[in-house]
């Protein structure tokens, strides 16, 4: 039998971080950007394998920790309010779990801390809303819940 290609690692070099984007994007099909910052394992041979795949790279700005907090913080929500609570049986299955929840839980319904306890896309209360009543919305088939005011 021939070798068997580690697909995980805990030190990534820039030739494994390359394979894993030529993987993520077989024949060109996938993702339009990478959002990276400047570590090594972002060397030239990922370089070559995004612009084969037709994958626009955008390099965070030089010592600006900042810029990543946003992207990193978005992701542990992910993880930590999703992810980890759901079995992914594919890539259909993991698409559909990720816009239940960006579109039906984290921007319409989840309160964010950086915007007063705000959520980004808070609906206005209707005339016909009472706020007096309430209602749960079941998000993620349960996993979470959205409670608004009845129409």
């Amino acid at each position: 039998m021939g070798k068997v290609a580690r697909t995980v690692t805990r030190h990534p070099t820039a030739q494994w971080t390359a394979q894993q984007l030529r993987e993520a994007t077989p024949f060109g099909a996938g993702l339009q950007f990478i959002i990276r910052d400047n570590d090594g394992k972002f060397g030239a041979d990922f370089g070559r394998a995004a612009a084969g795949a037709g994958v626009h790279v955008l390099r965070t700005a030089v010592q600006a920790p900042l810029m990543n907090s946003v992207c990193e913080r978005f992701l542990g929500s992910v993880r930590r309010d999703c992810l980890d609570h759901i079995v992914i049986l594919g890539e259909r299955h993991i698409e559909h779990v990720l816009k239940e929840y960006c579109f039906n839980y984290f921007n319409s319904a989840r309160p964010h801390q950086g915007i007063g306890q705000r959520v980004p896309t808070e609906p206005a209360f209707t005339a016909s809303a009472d706020p007096a009543i309430v209602v749960g919305v079941r998000v993620l088939g349960g996993l979470r819940h959205d409670y608004r005011a009845a129409t």
